[in-house]
This record gives C-alpha cells, structure tokens and sequence, in this order.
C-alpha cells in the first residue's frame, strides 16, 4: 500500500485489462491445458475480476468462479462488475489474503492468478498456499510478466533518444525493481522465475507459455484494445505517475541502492518522458509495436 492509503493496484484497474488477451490463444492454452475438466476455479487476488471474466470464457459453460481479494472495496466493486457483465451465476468474491486463503484444502479443480505475485513479499508462500487448495490432479495458472523486458521496446519516440539515455532510464527502473523486492513489496519481473517455483512447490507437467497479445499502437488508435490503452498512458501521465507514483517510486529507488539527490531529476525525466509520450498520443504520431514478455506458466497437482 502506498503511504497516501490508497491502495497501489487502484491505478491499474482500467479497462485497459479487458484487452491483455487474445482470447483464441486462451482457448488453445485450455485445449492443451485440458481445462474442459474443470468445475470449480479460484482466481487470487482478483481485484474488479478481469481476470475472472476471461477465465469464464476458457472454462466450460457449468464452472463457476470464486475469486478472492485482500480489499473489500475491490470485493464490493468486482461483484457489481459481475453483475453488470450478467456473470453473478457463475462467479461470487470474497475477502481474504493469498498468504492464507480463506478455503479447505483441496477445494478447486484449478487455482489461478493474474499479476498478483509481482506484488506480495514472498511468491513461494503464496504458491505453497495455492496448492494448498487446488485439488489433487488439479492445476495452477499463473499470469505474471517481465516488466523490465518492456523498459527495452522502442516506439516512434523513444526509437531516436540518445543510447546514454536510453541505458538511464533502464538504470533506473531496475534500481526501482530492486527497491521493490527488498522492501518486501514484490518482484516486479517475477514471471521469469515461476516455473522453478512450481517445481519447488511439488508440482508437475509445468508448462510455459507466452502472451502472444502485443500492446501495438498505430495511429488513429481505432479498435478498442488500442483506445483503451491510449486512454491508460494519458491517464496516468496527467496525474503524475510513472509506473508508480512519485512517493512510492521515491522509497524503491533508495532501498534499490540510489541516493536521494539523484532521484528528483531521473524522476523528471520519467515524467517528461510520460508527457512527451501521452502529448504524442493525443496529436496522432506516436507508434509501436509494443511488444512485451508476460507468462501463462501452469502446473499440476501430482495425484
């Protein structure tokens, strides 16, 4: 939680969300995954449930999906998007932390989540408890990204920056990253490392796969996905974030190893960098192919 009280993920649940996937190759993965098993589904840390809403549209028409959030606003708020999208008979949500999930062992045919472990301070005591509740013969499914890769994807603007400022930028993300994970705030590129994780965990038949969905920008931006995400970017560059806010970016940064009188102006240039990025957007000119690396790692529960 950022030190202003409102809660770091509130800054991401936009509509943006809806369009991470495409769903054929959600289809595909649950062809292979063979997801047409399962009944009953747990989505951890479902925030206003994006994700529970595209698992709805893998999984068999009688499964139902329980998904389970640390803050009950964001309870309160996914059950009235369920009802809004006419999913209230498949789906319910209820308060509780990934640390300790609030269910019996055994309890679901498959336990997923989407971007939560990039955020709680120890990813193999959330995985040990999600096994916990996954059924034997049951699967995880975890959605997590690199987000460092990103850093590196160039678009029409960036594309012709000077290569000293370029390698700064990164720097400084990785510092920040770094800052992250040793307040015991998550590991924001943690995707990388989940299948050594499932291994570690006991489990079995891991597979990894990749998000074959790129966030591409062409002007004029017409089909939803790219609105949605034009929409995001100049959100957040109106309000002054990065990808975090200035506060939160300011502690990761120290824990990472930076020094205090360095960070104001590398924070300048994240936010200029933003406006220079958002002011392209809305006159029309920015472009990219906006390629990223975000994993689909799953595993299964030996019988």
């Amino acid at each position: 939680m950022d030190p202003t009280g409102e809660l770091h993920s509130a800054a991401y649940f936009n509509e943006q969300r809806s369009f991470w996937w495409n769903l054929d190759f959600l289809r595909l993965t649950a062809s292979r995954l063979e997801l047409e098993r399962v009944q009953s589904a747990l989505d951890v840390g479902a925030g206003l449930g994006h994700w529970t809403a595209t698992l709805m549209e893998i999984l068999p028409a009688q499964a139902t999906v329980v998904g389970v959030e640390r803050d009950p606003r964001w309870v309160a708020n996914a059950t009235e998007r369920a009802g809004q999208l006419g999913l209230t008979d498949r789906c319910s949500y209820v308060q509780g932390v990934a640390e300790a999930l609030p269910f019996e062992d055994e309890s679901f045919d498959l336990v997923s989540c989407q971007t939560l472990l990039i955020h709680v301070a120890d990813p193999t005591v959330v995985i040990n408890e999600m096994r916990r509740v996954v059924r034997p013969g049951g699967q995880l499914l975890l959605s997590e990204p690199n987000n460092i890769a990103g850093m590196l994807v160039a678009d029409s603007t960036t594309a012709r920056k000077p290569i000293p400022e370029l390698v700064e930028r990164i720097e400084f993300a990785l510092i920040c990253e770094r800052g992250k994970a040793t307040l015991r705030e998550g590991n924001n590129s943690v995707g990388d490392l989940l299948p050594g994780l499932l291994a570690h965990a006991g489990l079995i038949d891991i597979q990894c796969m990749l998000n074959d969905k790129a966030d591409t920008l062409t002007p004029p931006y017409e089909p939803d996905d790219q609105q949605a995400l034009r929409d995001a970017i100049v959100s957040s560059a109106e309000s002054a974030r990065w990808i975090w806010s200035r506060a939160d970016t300011q502690r990761y940064f120290l824990a990472g190893g930076g020094n205090d009188p360095g960070f104001e102006r590398r924070w300048q240039r994240r936010l200029d960098e933003a406006r220079q990025t958002a002011q392209d957007l809305t006159a029309n000119r920015l472009h990219t192919g906006g390629g990223g690396i975000h994993y689909l790692v799953s595993g299964r529960r030996p019988t």
